[in-house]
Parts: C-alpha cells; sequence; structure tokens
C-alpha cells in the first residue's frame, strides 16, 4: 500500500486549521494567525503516529496528550477545558459529517445489506464540503448565541404583585438614571403594571431625544438573580424580537 505523505500531511494541516479557526470563532477567542498555523502544524505532525506500533489505549493517550499541547500552543491555558471541548465537538461534526457523505457514496443499499460500490468520497470533494460544514457550524452557532443566548427570565416585583416576564440583554441599552446612577430596564408598553409613582429619565440617541417615565420596583430577579438598584421604563414601541417583554441593561451582563 502507497502513502502519500505529504498529500496526508496537507489534508490534515488544512482540517486542522479550520478546527482551530472554528473553535476560536465560536468562543470568540482573539487568536493570531500565527498561533493557528503553529497549532495546525502541530496537529499535523500527528501523522507519524501512523509509523509507530503502539496498541490501542496507547495510541489513544498519546493522542489525548497531543490534542491537549495543541490547544495549550494555539490558545494557551485560559478557557482550557472550553477549548478542548469545543475543539473536539466541531472535530466530531465534521468528521461524522464527512464519515456520512462518504457511506452514501461509497456503499449502495440491497435490502437490509450495504454493499461496497467502489465509489468513495474523493479528495476534491472533502476539500469543498469540510470548509462548507465548518462555516456553516459557526454561522448558526453565533446566530443561536446572540438570539437566544442573551435572553432571560425576569421577575419584577412592585406593590406585593410579581411579573413574569421574556427579557433580552442588549449591550446597546446604557439608558441611565442620572439622579443616582441606576440602570433602566424597558418593558413593552402593552404589560399592564399599576404604578402611580413615576420618574422621569431624559435620554439622547442617534439624532433623538427624548423622556422614559420610569418607576421603582422593590426587586428584580433575572435568571434568579437579584439586581435592587434599578429603574423600569416603559418602552414609547412594542418590542418584536421573540416575544420580548424587555430590554436588559448592558450593565447586568457583569453579573449575569
Amino acid at each position: 500500500m502507497k502513502i502519500y505523505l505529504d498529500l496526508v500531511f496537507f489534508l490534515n494541516f488544512f482540517f486542522d486549521f479550520i478546527l482551530l479557526y472554528a473553535t476560536a470563532k465560536v468562543l470568540k477567542n482573539v487568536v493570531k494567525l500565527r498561533r493557528l498555523l503553529l497549532g495546525s502544524l502541530v496537529a499535523s505532525s500527528s501523522i507519524f503516529l501512523l509509523f509507530i506500533n503502539l496498541d490501542t489505549f496507547s495510541l489513544f493517550f498519546l493522542k489525548l496528550l497531543i490534542s491537549i499541547f495543541i490547544i495549550l500552543v494555539t490558545f494557551g491555558k485560559r478557557n482550557f477545558i472550553k477549548n478542548i471541548c469545543y475543539f473536539y465537538l466541531i472535530s466530531i461534526i465534521l468528521g461524522g459529517t464527512l464519515y456520512l457523505f462518504n457511506i452514501s457514496f461509497y456503499y449502495k443499499n440491497k435490502g437490509i445489506l450495504f454493499i461496497n460500490n467502489g465509489l468513495s468520497i474523493n479528495l476534491i470533494l472533502s476539500l469543498v464540503v469540510g470548509p462548507i460544514i465548518i462555516f456553516s457550524y459557526i454561522k448558526e452557532t453565533i446566530f443561536y448565541k446572540n438570539t437566544y443566548g442573551n435572553i432571560y427570565e425576569v421577575i419584577i416585583q412592585i406593590n406585593n404583585e410579581k411579573y413574569k416576564l421574556k427579557g433580552m440583554l442588549d449591550t446597546g441599552n446604557q439608558l441611565i438614571d442620572p439622579y443616582k446612577k441606576r440602570s433602566v430596564i424597558l418593558i413593552n408598553n402593552n404589560i399592564n403594571i399599576v404604578e402611580n409613582n413615576y420618574i422621569f429619565v431624559p435620554y439622547k440617541a442617534l439624532n433623538t431625544s427624548g423622556i422614559v417615565k420610569c418607576f421603582k420596583p422593590q426587586t428584580v430577579f433575572v435568571n434568579n438573580k437579584e439586581f435592587k438598584n434599578c429603574l423600569i421604563g416603559i418602552s414609547k414601541d412594542n418590542f418584536s424580537l421573540n416575544n420580548i417583554d424587555c430590554i436588559l441593561p448592558n450593565k447586568f451582563k457583569e453579573e449575569l
């Protein structure tokens, strides 16, 4: 059997690079290109294990050590567990999908039997499909995190009444009470909360300014975490994002 070492090395380097790149993008790690290239180079060196006669356990242990070294070289020690978990997760997604493509082309079905038809997935298809899978995963993961990762259960208690709402953390909500520097939670104007003591908080945005009618709640719980030093502001417009009832201030991000 002939092994084209340069071709195997190139394939390993190519796929290891996009795996490390995807891990960095999904976790929003800022990694320099040279570290990604160095990590890919370390990962590609594992092809030399093909020439070492090892039992299954030793081979697994050695691959585990190499993967740890890859993560340390690329990302450093910070968030090591999260980095290596996502690296393996993305590797499984890519490897499993390519394997599915290979099975689909390589075997044909006759009844309950799968028979080799000699049409294995080729190099070009691997190079084309691999990046598509990875970048699709990156896009969907980032979209999910941005859309649903910042959604919280909010409970507002006022006048001994509790209102259970669905809130979204918005980095654009920088509204602060100028008198006591309290952050403002904006709620939909269709939410019926009875309150007579209002505080009027001025705001200034791009090409617009105005006043938000606010009131002081007894307490606010966001995912069971208590916030007391805040106000509830009534939005002039209804929110139309995923049935959101309120928009949480950016300042809450530090504690959630």
